[in-house]
């Protein structure tokens, strides 16, 4: 697909520094599990941050197509650093930026476009993940405040987070029509969060926190949207968020291919380099078809999201086909790599590992599979 020349500058300055300053610290983040807090900044400066959003409110005003490339190229060299990009600028900026009345625009984009202010995204619960009508966590109007009580689980960012974007419902027998949401500033007293148990498959180096919320008091100016709306906007910004991740997951299998082609060149067995035998030649074959298209459907995806199309169709599929192959790069990346790929030496080896997230978070695969179906059949 042709680039404009903004998009290219974009995507030149993206590669830069997803080459140079972002994957040489890939390999230390994973092993300690430290998230690179000194290139949220940077990415600020390199106005990465708040990339569609405009100037007035501190962004760089670039379209979709451009916005998208840098979490393509983030994604080739750490998906933690793609994944905290992908909630504080997709999920909760331009969240706020479509959904926020003039007044928290004013008060939250321009700090958020900096890294001043880190965002996080608090919709997943113990027993509310995909079913995200389910909720559990409550806002009680008392007066002129909503009283916050519940909990929330896998919170990227959550525990370095300044801002929070809180779902909660009034009513659960309304199930989806009783959702609201709320900007909640995490020094608020009631907001609590810890680390997650355990240690991640993958993305190791993000900042994933188990949050709760006791009797945690917010104004009501701090609702976006209107009290039945919540639901609504929650989705609104996955179509944001997933089409960052299926860019990410172009990233990740682009860079399990440039790693696979860098590798059969050079390795020799039987007397001639393995590049040279065909069943070899096949694999990347196919995986170099698979990205182009996957990220044909990626770029598909912005360029109607730029012309204020439809995509939630487009950006469902984008993000299905995107993770899918990419999982199905990294397993043929370490496959070629030996056992050089089962080592951590290899980057594939994180690669691997990092990649069957894209599959389940901010929708999964089957979720997506439901998407689909259903803009394409309709409602009965």
């Amino acid at each position: 697909m042709y680039l404009t020349p903004s998009a290219f500058a974009t995507q030149s300055l993206a590669r830069a520094f997803a080459r140079d300053e972002v994957a040489p610290l890939a390999r230390e983040a994973d092993e300690t599990g430290i998230f690179p807090i000194h290139l949220v900044q940077r990415m600020g400066e390199l106005g990465f941050l708040a990339g569609t959003i405009s100037p007035e409110y501190g962004g760089s005003g670039m379209d979709y197509l451009s916005y998208t490339l840098i979490s393509e190229e983030l994604g080739w060299a750490d998906s933690s650093v793609r994944g905290f990009l992908a909630v504080h600028g997709s999920l909760v900026s331009l969240c706020i930026n479509d959904w926020g009345m003039e007044a928290q625009k004013q008060r939250y984009l321009p700090r958020l476009a900096t890294g001043d202010l880190i965002g996080c995204y608090c919709l997943t619960e113990p027993n509310a993940g995909s079913d995200a009508a389910n909720m559990e966590t409550t806002a009680t109007l008392d007066g002129d405040e909503y009283i916050l009580n519940g909990e929330k689980i896998w919170i990227t960012n959550g525990g370095i987070a300044d801002l929070a974007i809180v779902f909660a419902t009034m009513e659960r027998d309304r199930k989806h029509k009783g959702i609201c949401a709320f900007l909640v500033e995490t020094d608020t007293p009631g907001f609590h969060r810890a680390k997650m148990p355990g240690k991640e498959l993958g993305h190791r180096a993000a900042d994933h926190a188990h949050v709760k919320l006791e009797f945690l008091r917010v104004p009501t100016s701090s609702m976006i949207g209107s009290p039945d709306e919540g639901f609504k906007i929650a989705m609104s910004a996955l179509d944001h968020g997933r089409l960052g991740v299926a860019a990410g997951a172009v990233g990740v299998a682009q860079a399990c291919l440039d790693a696979s082609v860098d590798f059969v060149r050079t390795r020799r067995a039987f007397g001639s380099r393995i590049g040279d035998f065909q069943m070899i030649q096949a694999t990347i074959a196919d995986m170099a078809t698979e990205i182009e298209a996957a990220r044909l459907l990626v770029y598909k995806a912005a360029a109607m999201k730029e012309a204020g199309l439809p995509t939630t169709r487009e950006t469902s599929m984008a993000k299905l086909y995107a993770t899918e192959i990419a999982v199905k790069a990294a397993s043929e990346a370490v496959l070629l790599h030996g056992g050089r790929g089962y080592s951590n030496e290899y980057p594939v080896e994180r690669h691997y590992r990092d990649i069957k997230g894209l599959q389940i978070y901010e929708g999964t695969s089957h979720i997506q599979r439901i998407v689909i179906a259903r803009d394409i059949i309709g409602k009965g």
